[in-house]
């Protein structure tokens, strides 16, 4: 018997048991896995098959006898099965049209399972689903052709924790550098599919841009055993949510920015995590041009009061732009 089908039909026999199953039950069972050779070897070969269901997420619990149950192993069913969501026919027409969106957007991480989990929502559901309203946002996501293939890779690469190659062209750059990178996760940002991961050309974390990629390839080498371990104290959704100056391009300038009596109120929104100092704000910035965009079409409702190199930076942008509309206004006229 192949393994995936022992597996398979050990789950089977769990999930239909209604009280602890005991070794010799479950020699009797397996009698050619279980019951063939030394106790020793057979007693290994199921230690094996418990370990591989526990790293499914399915794991066989040994319960002792008492004077109530018998001695054995139990399945808990509570562990398996998934708890029901308990969503609204609104709740499930929303999940159902972002699903479908991210689905028909041709570029999304793991669209086969999202595709299993659209027909199981559309099957589930008491009320039809409208599988034609389907937001536009995910619909932003852009660059190469090849970011659907290149997203699955990475994607199958992060689930079972293997290290990848990547042939990755930078911001500003012509040259391909070969970089091995360890994906820690992976995410939707400002409308650009990016991976985050530990470098080790550079020895620390970074992100890339899917769309820059030429060539990922996954190591081969034991390919059931992980490469690496997310560190515990990352989260893919803080990345997600970072600001465009946010992003982890140069060394971090803390920017200080007078806002106008009217835009003033609105700055925990305009700059989230801006930290309020003597009348001013104090943006933490690691891409000094995506934040100094964003005070540029603000009019002149921000100011940039430093430090020095925010401020000449600003300055030169603001010429480079007053230049090339005046630049336009000649070649119109």
């Amino acid at each position: 018997m192949e393994k995936t089908e022992r597996l398979l039909d050990l789950i089977a026999l769990f999930l239909d048991a209604r009280e602890p199953i005991s070794w010799a039950e479950l020699r009797e069972a397996f009698p050619e896995e279980y019951d063939k050779g030394s106790v020793q070897a057979c007693e290994r070969k199921f230690e094996r098959d418990k370990a591989e269901l526990a790293e499914l997420g399915i794991a066989l619990e040994y319960r002792p006898g008492s004077d109530e149950s018998k001695e054995g192993y139990q399945l808990s069913r509570e562990e398996y099965y998934l708890p029901k969501l308990g969503l609204t026919p609104e709740e499930v027409a929303v999940l159902y049209a972002a699903g479908s969106a991210a689905h028909a957007s041709g570029a999304f991480p793991g669209r086969a399972d999202l595709g299993h989990a659209l027909r199981k929502i559309a099957f589930a559901s008491p009320v039809e689903p409208e599988s034609g309203a389907q937001p536009v946002f995910v619909e932003h996501a852009r660059g190469r052709p090849d970011v659907a293939e290149h997203l699955e890779v990475l994607w199958q690469a992060l689930l079972s924790r293997k290290r990848v190659t990547l042939n990755y062209r930078g911001l500003g750059r012509e040259e391909e550098t070969t970089r091995a990178v360890d994906p820690w996760g992976i995410c939707l940002r400002g409308g650009t599919w990016v991976v985050v991961g530990y470098c080790h050309l550079r020895k620390a974390r970074r992100t890339f841009h899917v769309d820059r990629i030429a060539e990922v390839a996954v190591n081969r080498e034991k390919p059931r055993t992980p490469d690496y371990e997310v560190p515990e104290d990352f989260g893919i959704e803080q990345v997600a949510a970072e600001q465009v100056w946010e992003y982890r391009f140069h060394e971090p300038v803390e920017v200080r920015l007078r806002l106008s009596a009217a835009l003033s109120p609105l700055a925990p929104h305009l700059f989230p995590r801006a930290v309020a100092d003597s009348g001013e704000w104090i943006v933490r910035a690691t891409y000094l041009e995506g934040l100094l965009r964003r005070v540029l079409s603000l009019g002149e409702g921000v100011q940039v009061a430093g430090p020095a190199q925010a401020v000449e930076r600003r300055t030169k942008m603001l010429e480079a732009l007053i230049a090339g509309h005046q630049l336009a206004r000649e070649q119109v006229a």
